[in-house]
């Protein structure tokens, strides 16, 4: 029986992301589902002051439903949808970026559920916690000041991280190209801009959130590296392997790689369609 792709977003992003892939994998004959995690999606909040006009007092003040929203919750959402696909076969579990973090936790927890866990340069933290990671020198040609640079309110007045992609700012806009889609035209990257939602969660996980041997270490696991990710560089994507497969030596990643930026996998997805339905396949052979 064929498997089902679960497919996990990350930061500030959506299902909708994944259309364009969803599509993709269903004219190659794959099923797929992509998550919402909690806040996310139609449960989102879109502040009226993230309109245009925009009312920057009124976009720093307004509550998020995303206040409170912790790891744990995400990794409970995903549980509840391999729960349902695993009664139909086997089930592939993909995440990106920051949904890394949330497949690591599933995997701690569920291992049962998961037939094969993919990242996508995502974040797969096993020595350190994800938000220590960034102050490593694999991160150091990262620009830390993209993001900030569309903060739109205090993080911790507000209980939540809320950014303005709505922003004219030239310098903000292609920090933001830079760092997420430099191999872009300017329509694909406005475009992908406008699917974000302002909200994310502060909640980025623990040491107890780390990969751990005995469950998440028992599922073949596969890496897909972004070449040409300045996001997640591929210094520290090809870190996170090697700490994985310190970490399990018997059941090392499965590694790939793709010629994307941290988004363009997702804009022009044929490519990654076709791995992944290769990985299901058992027809998509790793790197030497």
């Amino acid at each position: 029986m064929p498997p089902t792709f679960v497919l996990v977003h990350g930061a500030f992003a959506n299902s909708f992301s994944f259309a364009p892939l969803q599509a993709e994998l269903a004219l190659l004959g794959h099923r797929s589902a992509a998550v919402d995690l909690p806040g996310h999606g139609f449960e989102a909040t879109y502040p009226a002051a993230y309109q245009a006009p925009q009312d920057p007092a009124g976009l720093a003040t307004t509550p998020g439903r995303i206040k409170g929203v912790t790891l744990v919750d995400n990794a409970a959402r995903v549980i509840e949808v391999l729960e349902r696909a695993k009664e139909h076969g086997p089930v592939i579990l993909v995440g990106h970026s920051r949904g890394g973090a949330t497949l690591t936790a599933v995997g701690n927890a569920r291992p049962d559920l998961i037939d094969r866990i993919v990242y996508v340069s995502a974040w797969a933290p096993v020595d350190l916690d994800v938000g220590d990671y960034y102050a490593e020198p694999e991160m150091a040609s990262v620009d830390a000041g993209a993001l900030a640079g569309a903060l739109a309110a205090d993080p911790a007045a507000l209980g939540l991280l809320r950014c303005n992609f709505r922003t004219a700012d030239p310098g903000v806009l292609a920090s933001f190209k830079e760092a997420f889609l430099a191999d872009g035209t300017d329509d694909e990257f406005f475009t992908f801009l406008n699917t974000f939602q302002p909200d994310e969660n502060l909640d980025v996980g623990t040491p107890a959130d780390r990969a751990r041997a005995e469950t998440w270490g028992t599922i073949p696991k596969t890496y897909v590296r972004l070449t040409e990710d300045t996001s997640i560089p591929p210094a520290m994507q090809d870190r996170m392997i090697r700490e994985g497969d310190a970490l399990t030596p018997d059941n090392p990643y499965d590694v790939h790689s793709l010629a994307s930026s941290h988004l363009m996998w997702l804009v022009r997805p044929r490519p990654a369609a076709e791995l992944l339905a290769g990985l299901a396949s058992g027809e998509a052979p790793a790197e030497a």
